[in-house]
């Protein structure tokens, strides 16, 4: 009965020694801290569609993955992640109100990336058109401040003179001298009523008709900017150079 209460006393020994040893080691033990990877600086941006060649959404950022739809030139999305596959980069984005996917990073532009202004502007030049246009004001508004804007509003303006030409060919075309002679409205009336002057508008252009010449010309807003804001500047000089051919234009008969 002795050695059974001695033998008993000692497994209670050990069992209390090992817990105590469990306890120490365990209480010894480093916290593991979670791992955390480094969090991309587009991450929280907001960006600019404006290459609508790129713009498709996709449901993965893979340039194979299902799209959701092509986002057009000019919508807004936040950036919320990054990733790469079959060699580029994508931005996982949410595009208001609705849509959330992958974009291929090329196709917006923002304040956040370097190189996106020299970007964009190399862009523009690489386009014609209408197009051009499009992503001019695009620029504009992205970078309001930016010193290429000089030069940027002197090609604008000149673009949209080339533009008039066309319209003013297109009106003489299209618009019927007989539905303007049977209406009895004035003539100019239905020029600046001309349909494809529309989208020319959406964008903030304004086009002045000469009723003589039948010729539609360009306000000159972008170069009157340029004298007004960058006095001194070679733009400013070609800039007067414009405005003052353009008064000529309006006053030929």
């Amino acid at each position: 009965m002795r050695i059974y209460r001695s033998v008993l006393a000692l497994l209670f020994v050990t069992a209390a020694v090992g817990s105590i040893n469990a306890q120490t080691r365990k209480a010894a033990a480093p916290e593991k801290k979670p791992s955390t990877a480094a969090r991309a600086p587009e991450i929280g941006q907001s960006a600019v569609v404006v290459d609508e060649l790129l713009s498709n959404l996709r449901k993965e950022p893979s340039l194979f993955a299902e799209s959701v739809h092509r986002m057009q030139r000019g919508r807004r999305v936040q950036i919320l992640g990054v990733a790469a596959a079959d060699g580029v980069k994508f931005f996982k984005v949410t595009a208001p109100p609705r849509n959330f996917g992958w974009v291929q990073a090329e196709a917006v532009f923002g304040k956040f990336r370097a190189g996106d202004e020299d970007r964009l502007v190399r862009l523009m030049h690489a386009t014609d058109g209408f197009e051009q246009l499009e992503i001019a004001v695009q620029f504009f508004q992205i970078y309001p401040d930016s010193k290429l804007k000089p030069a940027v509003l002197l090609l604008f303006g000149d673009k949209i003179e080339e533009a008039a030409a066309r319209l003013s060919r297109d009106a003489t075309s299209r618009i019927s001298r007989q539905e303007m002679v049977a209406s009895a409205a004035p003539m100019h009336s239905y020029f600046l009523n001309f349909n494809m002057l529309d989208r020319y508008r959406r964008l903030g252009i304004v086009f002045l008709f000469n009723p003589f010449t039948r010729l539609y010309h360009y306000n000159g807003a972008s170069w009157k900017q340029i004298v007004e804001k960058y006095p001194g500047t070679n733009e400013a000089a070609e800039a007067q150079k414009r405005i003052d051919s353009l008064k000529l234009k309006m006053e030929k008969k």
